[in-house]
């Protein structure tokens, strides 16, 4: 009877022993950033002489944000194909030549390309316009529009 007692005894220390836990483990974590581009633009309100001329004159700022590792595009566009134009009887438009963060661009559009992000980037907008000693009596005006796209 006692070699039976011994072997009950034995299995009941085996089913008591709890079963080996995993030691590790592992989460995985993520995260999501969405492009986002964008331009402030800021008009100085210059004033253009057609008459004498203008050269170089500060007519904006903008200042670019773009999170696009491969860089970003920015588009001046003009809304008159680069001319001033006027209203007045007989008026012919008066053609003139941008510059943005030192690119020239003539016509009515014109691309800048950046190479990689940034980031409260500021660029200078400037027009100049030739000597127009015969243009006509009135306002000549045109609007530029500044776009920024990611690649």
């Amino acid at each position: 009877m006692i070699r039976r007692i011994a072997a009950a005894v034995a299995v009941s220390a085996l089913a008591a022993t709890p079963a080996l836990a995993d030691t590790s483990g592992s989460i995985r974590l993520s995260g999501t950033v969405s492009l986002t581009c964008s331009v402030a633009v800021t008009d100085a309100g210059a004033q253009l002489n057609i008459l004498a001329g203008s050269s170089n004159v500060a007519v904006g700022s903008v200042v670019e944000n773009c999170n696009d590792g491969a860089g970003y595009t920015i588009t001046v566009a003009s809304a008159n194909g680069g001319s001033l134009k006027s209203s007045a009887t007989g008026a012919q438009p008066v053609t003139y030549t941008t510059s943005y963060d030192g690119t020239n661009g003539s016509g009515g559009s014109f691309a800048v390309t950046r190479s990689g992000a940034q980031f409260n980037k500021t660029a200078a907008v400037s027009v100049t316009v030739p000597a127009n000693a015969q243009a006509i009596a009135g306002s000549y005006s045109d609007t530029l529009t500044i776009t920024i796209t990611g690649k």
